[in-house]
């Protein structure tokens, strides 16, 4: 009732009308931004489920085999060539295996000391699937060895002679009545044979020989006797008195002389017949008197000997 009669109060009241506006325009954006916000929402739940998972891991698989018998396979390398390269050793059966391989064409080859193997290499294919199988077979190997021979001639010099065998293996033999010798048991290799016997020489002093895979014969000799040479020495007499002069030699010019001879009385030459062939020697006297007291060395005399 007091609304009614004050007019200036019933225009100061709140215009509802207008308010419910304002209410309706307020839900309506909040209505209008809501569905934006679910919707951003969503999206990024939709992106994380459509990750691409990662790809399976690949599969691999085997080469097996074995070498006998296992007194060869035992301890054999087995060596894996071609898509990939490996190598395994064959245990105490003979019995080998390569794994994690990829499919792809290989090759695969046995190997062991003092053993050939039978096939010497084999090819697998792997395509999906293990390959058994590759198997082979071990064979000792025979080792082979060959012979040098030849003659010394003429049998004078021949017959008796020591041959020496040195270079890819050592060994000594003696001619035989006719010259002939022989090394038996060689393995390939280069040989020198060299002859000797007192009083003679050879030609050729020495001969390489070279063995491969046969016995080599014919390797002969010349033997020359050996002509005996002997060395004449003389000198002057001492001015001073004395019993008796000794004889001194050496192979070096100046030093290492060793007494030969010790000759009494007023001897002045002196005959040296144990001399070798091919030797320069060199020579010096010394005078002794009758106390036994020496003189110096006299001047040097040479002997080249033939």
């Amino acid at each position: 009732m007091k609304l009614e009669q004050d007019g200036n109060a019933g225009s100061a009241l709140p215009d509802f009308s207008l308010l419910a506006s304002r209410a309706r325009r307020a839900l309506l954006c909040v209505a209008t931004l809501l569905p934006a916000v679910l919707l951003w929402g969503c999206a990024g739940i939709v992106s994380g489920q459509n990750t691409t998972p990662p790809p399976p891991p690949q599969q691999t698989y085997s080469i097996i085999g074995t070498v006998s018998p296992a007194t060869g396979g035992n301890g054999a390398t087995v060596t894996l060539s071609g898509a990939t390269s490996a190598t395994t050793a064959a245990n105490s059966a003979g019995s080998y295996a390569f794994t994690g391989l990829a499919n792809g064409t290989y090759a695969v080859t046995p190997s062991r000391t003092g053993y050939t193997f039978s096939p010497g290499t084999q090819g697998a294919t792997v395509n999906g699937a293990n390959v058994a199988g590759v198997n082979f077979t071990a064979t000792p190997q025979i080792s082979q060895t060959f012979g040098i021979s030849g003659t010394i001639s003429p049998i004078t010099g021949g017959s008796g002679a020591t041959v020496v065998l040195s270079g890819g293996a050592g060994a000594t033999t003696v001619a035989d009545s006719s010259g002939n010798y022989s090394f038996a048991s060689l393995a390939s290799g280069t040989y020198l044979v060299t002859p000797a016997n007192t009083g003679y020489s050879f030609s050729p002093v020495n001969r390489s020989v070279s063995v491969s895979g046969a016995t080599v014969s014919g390797v002969n000799f010349t033997a020359t006797a050996q002509v005996g040479h002997t060395v004449a020495l003389t000198w002057n007499a001492s001015t001073s008195t004395v019993s008796g002069y000794n004889v001194y030699r050496s192979t070096v010019s100046g030093t290492g002389y060793t007494r030969i001879s010790s000759l009494l009385g007023a001897v002045l030459s002196y005959t040296d017949s144990n001399v070798l062939n091919g030797t320069t020697y060199f020579y010096v006297t010394t005078a002794v008197d009758a106390a036994g007291v020496e003189s110096t060395f006299s001047n040097e005399a040479s002997a080249v000997i033939p």
